[in-house]
């Protein structure tokens, strides 16, 4: 299902015009950030590399099934229609659309994290969103642009703005490792389901729940988890915020490549010796290794039609991050067919390091012991440009943010959806709770059950993957 939001009167064969010039200075990590709309920023960012949206010029929603497809059919369509004046020609200049796409098929209760409802109240399930920005600023390596996008020709050059230090912050505690009995039982519940035979893995999240002031500047924790996790992708995407160590897919310059993650340590960074000695437990441990080689082989499976000279790094290695350690394996390959970045991330998701193995029967499980529904945390998060090009990561290490009052609006057909006869979603005030003073923050983290599982360990773990979140979020 696909809806759009945008001015009314606009034609559904609308024509987007994008203006790219580069920029000659490039712009600090810190400058970058602070391009963002601070109660609705759009960033991707990874150590010298990344863009910032400014305001929107299209919005596009998706949900069931088919949202994948309707989103990859709709953004070909558009592209092709679009007048793109672009000298820069990097990955990620011209036209560009940020994404962020629900973890599951079925439509979430009302009261699920990411939900929206229709006219009638009733629930739609989790929306997925491609938002075309106004602005976009990006910086690759030594190399800067800006964009700008609209409905119109543009008569001038786009003009770069002042970065804005960042506002207030009061920030939330959020109680990462309060009991959660509910989450343990179903520890228990999917090792039992495992050794009956109905799968070899299920990975089991835990969410929990916070607020921060309506007023807070969500550009503080941004910056906290770009500096921190340099190694991550930080980003922010709809209300959704996050550091995620695992590409899921990258296609730029005519390759490809991701990286799969399963299995994990807590680090000790403050004791040299027993850092290491974690770092080498997770190396030799035959249950993470198990777990890690069905992660990878489900990435390998599902990505093998598509493309050609497919490798992989030869062993597992651990990947250090400043609060964990993970098993990592590293992908390449050569496109085979002319699917998008998004296509590609479409035929991998959900992988077995978030979902399970077999996907089905894990996929199942999850519905049945999860107790709240996943929203778009594990779903794929990323940008395309109208090449098809672009990156895309597992939407991890993340919180969603609930929408405030003041969702950018746009002026005039700069705001213009693909189909203003499409049903309209909910405004920002009808969908919010309490917004005026509060928003909701929603944080995740899970792990992978197999046989031998042990739900404190598991507990534990959850705990370590919800520290970068936590600390983003603290006063």
């Amino acid at each position: 299902m696909k809806s759009g939001s945008g001015a009314p009167g606009a034609a559904p064969d609308a024509v987007l015009y994008a203006v790219t010039r580069p920029l000659a200075q490039v712009p600090s990590l810190d400058d970058l950030i602070g391009q963002a709309d601070p109660r609705h920023p759009l960033v991707w960012t990874r150590g010298d590399r990344g863009c910032v949206g400014v305001g929107e010029a299209l919005r596009l929603h998706f949900s069931g099934p088919s949202r994948f497809a309707d989103a990859a059919e709709a953004w070909r369509a558009i592209s092709a229609r679009a007048v793109i004046d672009d000298p820069v020609r990097m990955p990620g200049s011209g036209l560009v659309a940020f994404g962020s796409f629900a973890f599951a098929d079925e439509a979430a209760g009302v009261d699920a994290p990411g939900a929206r409802t229709d006219r009638d109240g009733e629930a739609e399930g989790t929306v997925s969103a491609l938002i075309v920005p106004r602005i976009l600023i990006a910086r690759h390596r030594g190399t800067a642009w800006i964009t700008e996008i609209g409905f119109a020709p543009f008569e001038h050059a786009p003009v770069l703005p002042s970065p804005a230090a960042p506002g207030a912050w009061a920030g939330a505690e959020l109680p990462i490792d309060d009991a959660d009995p509910s989450y343990l039982a179903g520890v228990r519940e999917a090792t039992s389901r495992i050794d009956r035979g109905e799968a070899e893995k299920i990975v089991l999240a835990r969410q929990v729940r916070g607020s921060i002031p309506a007023s807070d500047d969500l550009r503080v924790p941004l910056l906290r988890l770009a500096g921190r996790y340099d190694d991550c992708w930080t980003y922010a995407v709809d209300g959704m915020i996050g550091a995620s160590p695992e590409t899921l897919i990258r296609r730029t310059d005519g390759a490809i490549s991701g990286r799969v993650l399963a299995g994990t340590r807590g680090r000790k960074p403050e004791d040299p010796a027993a850092d290491a000695r974690a770092r080498d437990d997770l190396l030799t441990s035959a249950k993470e290794q198990h777990e890690h080689a069905f992660a990878v082989q489900s990435v390998i499976t599902a990505l093998s039609p598509h493309v050609r000279e497919l490798h992989t790094s030869e062993e597992p290695f651990a990947l250090r991050l400043p609060n964990v350690w993970h098993l990592a394996t590293e992908l390449g390959a050569v496109p085979g067919d002319q699917g998008s970045s998004l296509e590609l991330a479409a035929a991998l998701h959900p992988t077995a390091a978030v979902a399970g193995t077999p996907t089905a029967a894990a996929v199942e499980a999850i519905a049945e012991l999860e107790p709240a529904g996943r929203g778009r945390y594990a779903g794929p998060v990323g940008w395309i440009d109208a090449a098809g090009e672009g990156e895309w990561v597992i939407a991890l290490r993340c919180a969603e943010v609930g929408p405030g009052l003041d969702r950018p609006a746009g002026d005039g057909p700069d705001r213009s959806g693909a189909d203003p006869d499409a049903p309209a979603h909910a405004s920002a005030d009808e969908d919010a709770v309490d917004t005026a003073t509060a928003r909701t923050v929603t944080a995740y983290a899970g792990g992978g059950i197999v046989a031998g599982s042990d739900p404190a360990h598991e507990f534990g773990e959850t705990v370590s993957k919800f520290a970068p979140i936590a600390e983003a979020f603290a006063p």
